[in-house]
């Protein structure tokens, strides 16, 4: 009866997963998968802990009541703009979650055995997944580690670009597979095999991250959702739980489905994401043409001019309206335009900012209507007839470079092409080069002008000199 009641609720708990996924694929439906995601979870965590077989509730619950406020904690207190590194942190949870797991079993069943006399007992079934779980895990876990360092700013955005890393990187993946054969063969004395193996995926992880560079990040967010799920999948087979089997493969195929979405969306494949080294063509930095012109600064009275001389507005939001937390001031901004007539869009790049949707939850928070949030193809085409583009903190998602320079480390990266439009404004902090230290010639083109500063600062000065939307009189 129990075993029938623990399936049902895996079964309950799985199909919450299935439609919280389902609903995240539109910002209209997404609050209803998240909380569908959580009902789900919490199904799951009570089927756990009300099973017969599970020992010492009281010491089991103290860790879960523990974790769960430290993680409401950080929810709480967390800024959007740190998102990134947040989720980066938790995928490395699941992947050392699953290196533990997996010892702990291991030297679980060494110890049975080590009271038998006949240590073929041991399924070689049961090793085999506790040896993927721990290299998919140690992999997990030590790449998360280096890609929140790199979100953080710990570490630097530039690739790490090693002599023969491909050698390197195939090097560990085969001692890694080596290792498998002393492991399986002496199931009591396999757990410094074990440990060896995890070792070499553990560089392993390390050395993929930190030759992917700061533009592929969104990117490598979503590849190590992926392979948190894989890891968990993996744990599921390792600990006969189907619901654990089910979610991970649900979290990994998505994560892949999506890494290889961006992917396309970036000219890129995913194996020259993983391997290639942002910006590399044959192991060499590519180099861009240089740029040559001056950049034509604009104040805050003449940009307002031209959006309230403009018909047609098309805002397209980077990483740097995110860390100005600008969002409710551009909502302002849109609201007061299009209450004079005054067509306002958002253009929303697949890699924008530092995670996958990062910029549609932004606007979401803030507010902004769903209808006029478009996605890159849905909105080129509209460029030409746009009267004033208007860029908040992006950069290497608006330049021209990707589509006119062979040279460029972003060459034949679909890009949104504000540069057809009348007028580009260009709001930025500084000079500088973006994120991932590209020269943009968008910058110094004659249709471009630049407006230098905080990006929220900006904004609200923009929003004081157009002034309030004069409300029609009602008859």
């Amino acid at each position: 009866m129990e075993k029938v009641a623990t399936l049902l609720a895996h079964l309950i708990a799985s199909v919450l997963f299935i439609v919280s996924l389902r609903s995240l694929s539109s910002q209209e439906s997404a609050r209803r998968g998240n909380l569908l995601g959580v009902l789900g979870m919490v199904v799951a965590i009570l089927a756990t802990l009300t099973q017969s077989r599970v020992q010492g509730l009281g010491i089991t619950l103290a860790p879960l009541l523990v974790g769960a406020a430290i993680g409401a904690f950080l929810a709480a207190r967390v800024a959007m703009t740190s998102i990134p590194e947040l989720v980066a942190a938790l995928h490395s949870f699941v992947g050392a979650a699953a290196v533990l797991v997996g010892f702990a079993s291991y030297l679980s069943i060494s110890s049975q055995l080590s009271a038998q006399s006949h240590v073929t007992l041991v399924s070689p079934i049961l090793l085999g997944e506790i040896f993927i779980a721990v290299l998919i895990g140690t992999i997990t876990l030590t790449g998360s580690v280096v890609a929140f360092l790199k979100l953080k700013g710990w570490v630097g955005g530039a690739p790490l670009l090693l002599r023969g890393r491909h050698f390197l990187n195939l090097g560990l993946l085969g001692g890694c597979a080596a290792l498998a054969f002393p492991y399986g063969a002496d199931p009591l004395d396999g757990v410094l095999w074990l440990g060896l193996m995890a070792l070499l995926a553990g560089v392993l992880g390390v050395h993929l991250v930190m030759a992917i560079g700061g533009a592929d990040m969104p990117v490598v967010v979503s590849l190590l959702n992926s392979y948190s799920g894989w890891t968990a999948s993996a744990a599921g087979f390792m600990l006969g739980n189907d619901l654990l089997i089910v979610t991970g493969a649900l979290v990994g195929s998505s994560g892949a489905i999506l890494s290889i979405i961006m992917c396309r969306a970036m000219n890129r494949s995913i194996w020259n994401v993983l391997f290639g080294g942002f910006g590399t063509a044959g192991g060499a930095p590519r180099n861009s043409a240089p740029v040559i012109g001056d950049m034509i600064e604009a104040g805050i009275d003449e940009v307002a001019a031209m959006l309230l001389a403009a018909k047609e507005v098309v805002i397209v939001p980077g990483y740097g309206m995110a860390v100005a937390r600008a969002s409710h001031a551009v909502r302002t901004l849109v609201h007061d335009l299009r209450g004079r007539g005054t067509t306002v869009r958002f253009a929303i790049h697949p890699v924008a900012g530092r995670l996958p949707g990062h910029m549609n939850v932004l606007l979401a928070e803030a507010d902004i209507p769903y209808d006029i949030v478009l996605e890159m193809d849905e909105i080129n085409h509209d460029f030409p007839s746009t009267d004033v583009v208007l860029v908040i903190g992006a950069n290497d998602i608006v330049n021209p470079a990707a589509l006119e320079d062979p040279g460029s480390p972003i060459a034949g990266m679909p890009v949104l092409e504000v540069w057809k439009a009348v007028t580009v404004i260009v709001m930025k902090r500084g000079k500088g080069a973006g994120y991932a230290g590209i020269e943009n010639p968008l910058f110094v083109r004659a249709n471009t002008r630049m407006l230098y500063g905080d990006a929220r600062v900006s904004t609200e000065a923009l929003v004081a000199a157009t002034g309030p939307a004069v409300e029609a009189p009602s008859s």
